[in-house]
């Protein structure tokens, strides 16, 4: 089974069980958002919550096997389409070299992990509009010197 079957075979499971994604990551017990990614291909699950997120869906052990499988992280390097993935793309595009600016600043020269990494989603109530808060917490790396 391919990734893109994997997750074919789970979004549709996903639906005709009416389970959020929040509460698939609650029954497999990791995070929502590290879940969701590991079903849409781009993170791999360990065997025993793989297992899990197949016994809540009713999905075979094929799924659960493929869900282990380390991913191919690549996306289309296109300019995004879909309005949200863009507005993100923007705000890299906006906001980058400040953000590595300010992290030269407050660390010295390094990137920040996207393997020692963790990313939470959420949702703010405000009467002048609801807000998405997105909060990506990783590891400073500094760059060696030799």
């Amino acid at each position: 089974m391919k990734k893109i079957e994997m997750t074919e075979a789970i979004v549709l499971a996903r639906k005709s069980a009416k389970m959020s994604w929040e509460a698939l990551a609650e029954k497999v017990g990791l995070s929502t958002t590290f879940v969701t990614s590991a079903c849409l291909g781009m993170n791999s699950l360990k065997k025993e919550p793989a297992e899990k997120l197949c016994e809540a869906l009713g999905l075979d052990e094929e799924v659960a096997i493929t869900l282990q499988e380390y991913p191919n992280k690549t996306w289309d390097f296109t300019i995004p389409q879909d309005p949200l993935v863009y507005r993100l793309y923007e705000v890299v595009g906006v906001y980058g070299e400040t953000i590595k600016e300010i992290v030269g600043e407050k660390f010295g020269d390094g990137i920040m992990s996207a393997i020692d990494f963790s990313l939470d989603i959420d949702k703010e109530e405000n009467p002048l509009g609801d807000r998405v808060v997105i909060t990506m917490n990783g590891k400073f790396l500094p760059y060696k010197s030799w």
